[in-house]
């Protein structure tokens, strides 16, 4: 029993007992006032007496199992209570673990936010760039049409002066040859047209090397000033993952009994286990970049587990899987916010990300996107065009390499046919399938998608070469160049990117030069694979000298 029912069977027979004493003293009483009333012996009071007490034993009883069952009943609201006080615990764990994760969140918005000011701030600067660039050619503009209106005022000055000097001439040589009128003006007029002609002839061609000097300087300034205005990281890839291991213990784990576990994890993953002598790691080997990572993070979660059996492998890859695809979609999202794209199809978000996990000679694919974007932003700001069509084209000009394994077909074609079926404009979807010339480039969009491609895959450090190949490419440079006729040098310049070929003029004359560099170019296209473009530079110089006495 409890306390409480020990209180109360105490104070039951506590009142028992004054009961009966005052019962015993009443009937004394009783007997004394009243001395004809029969006596009542002791036995009946006893008796009396013992059946009160049977009677308050057996209501003390009834009282007892009710308090029993109200103590039964009060445990169990306590057990009630403090599974609802476990309950609230957990949920107060979980609701401190969401409020971690919407801090996370806020933390990535507000990180986000903070990318989106950047750009706009960088995008108000551009429109001020701009708008004092517009101020500058409307003021050369006007200083042009007054140019040409005074320009225009003296060439009508200079031909009445010339009318009135012809018609002099014409005079004077009717009057010393003889001549009549008109065979005197038909004689001047041959000689004004022969003048003429030589004169338009050394003024055309003045003004192509002019034009043709101008435009190389512009453009190597566009392009200059592109590159310095970049700054882009760059990283190298291989098809190999190195794991470290805790210890070399681990490795029988890997393995498994007679060999279940690696042959599992292989067969699950589609990656290659190479297990060597190389203490504390393990290689993971996959063409796919995507599955080899997916790989990696399985072997790293279940050696941090050490739980390694054919049914936890399948359910830390599926895990695995799930991840890869989260970083991806991430990995997407963030470079569209760094290059401005933010109405891209939703079904093509996946496979940019895809992008992530692929390179091309050592280049990361994604961020070569980004640097492309990048490139042919600045170019087009600097040229006056429309910079985010550019920086789209430039952006998704590869995107058909996150399906060159399971599509047939370049990737150029593959890549524009999957733009041109999710919605792009025909304006991105030739500049995607002409970036390799596979299609004749005939928009500005696909020249700048061609020039920034070059650009970022052949400034220094972007692209993984091996130095006995780089040795061999520029070696054939010049041995294909050397073997034409009248070839006296050849130099192999700025990494490869220009041949510069010294003939002997004796030997080939003007037009002869310009056949031959139209012919190593085509040979060199045919022999040789390199990435971006080679120029070929054919040199002819005639030199005359004589010695004054």
């Amino acid at each position: 029993m409890t306390l409480v029912m020990w209180i109360v069977v105490a104070t039951s027979w506590l009142a028992l007992a004054v009961l009966g004493v005052g019962l015993f003293v009443v009937l004394r009483r009783a007997n004394q006032a009243a001395p004809a009333v029969p006596v009542v012996d002791e036995a009946t009071v006893e008796a009396r007496v013992a059946t009160a007490v049977a009677e308050r034993d057996e209501q003390l009883r009834e009282r007892a199992a009710q308090l029993e069952v109200l103590d039964q009943r009060v445990n169990a609201m306590g057990a009630q209570l403090e599974e609802r006080r476990a309950d609230q615990t957990a949920a107060e764990n979980h609701a401190q673990q969401e409020r971690a994760e919407l801090r996370e969140l806020r933390t990535q918005l507000e990180s986000r936010e903070r990318r989106l000011e950047e750009r706009e701030e960088r995008l108000l600067a551009e429109s001020k760039s701009l708008e004092a660039r517009s101020n500058q050619l409307v003021e050369l503009r006007n200083q042009a049409q007054q140019l040409r209106q005074d320009a225009e005022a003296d060439v009508a000055a200079s031909r009445e002066t010339a009318e009135q000097d012809r018609q002099q001439a014409a005079q004077e040589l009717q009057r010393v040859a003889g001549l009549d009128h008109d065979q005197a003006r038909q004689e001047v007029l041959a000689r004004v047209e022969h003048e003429a002609r030589l004169e338009s002839t050394a003024l055309a061609r003045d003004i192509e090397q002019t034009a043709t000097r101008e435009a190389e300087s512009r453009a190597r300034g566009i392009i200059v000033t592109a590159i310095q205005r970049l700054a882009a990281e760059q990283t190298s890839e291989s098809v190999v993952s190195t794991l470290d291991l805790p210890s070399d213990e681990m490795k029988g784990r890997i393995i498994g009994r007679e060999g279940r576990n690696i042959r599992h994890f292989e067969q699950v993953t589609g990656v290659n286990v190479m297990i060597d002598d190389t203490p504390g790691s393990v290689l993971l080997s996959c063409f796919d970049p995507v599955r080899r990572e997916v790989g990696r993070l399985t072997l790293e979660e279940l050696v941090a587990d050490g739980r390694i059996h054919p049914a936890r492998i399948e359910e830390v890859h599926e895990r695995s899987q799930a991840r890869i695809e989260q970083r991806i979609l991430r990995a997407a999202e963030d470079a569209l916010a760094e290059v401005g794209i933010s109405d891209l199809d939703p079904a093509l978000v996946p496979i940019v990300g895809a992008l992530r996990y692929r390179t091309s000679y050592g280049q990361n694919v994604l961020r070569h996107l980004v640097e492309c974007a990048h490139i042919a932003g600045m170019m087009a700001a600097e040229l006056g065009l429309d910079v985010a069509n550019c920086k789209r084209a430039a952006f998704l000009h590869d995107i058909g390499k996150a399906l060159t394994h399971e599509v047939e077909g370049t990737h150029a074609m593959i890549g524009a046919e999957l733009a041109r079926r999710h919605g792009e404009s025909p304006d991105i979807v030739h500049a995607i399938e002409a970036h390799h010339n596979e299609v004749e480039p005939t928009t500005v969009e696909a020249v700048l998608t061609q020039a920034a491609d070059a650009i970022s895959g052949s400034r220094p450090g972007a692209r993984r070469e091996s130095l006995e190949a780089y040795v061999q490419r520029l070696d054939r440079l010049e041995e294909i160049a050397a073997a034409h006729d009248g070839v006296d040098k050849v130099f192999a310049m700025q990494a490869g990117r220009e041949v510069r070929v010294m003939v002997r003029p004796e030997v080939v004359d003007d037009v002869a030069s310009h056949a031959m560099a139209r012919k190593i170019a085509h040979q060199i296209e045919a022999e040789l694979t390199y990435p971006g473009q080679i120029r070929v530079t054919v040199v002819r110089e005639s030199r005359a000298s004589e010695v004054a006495h």
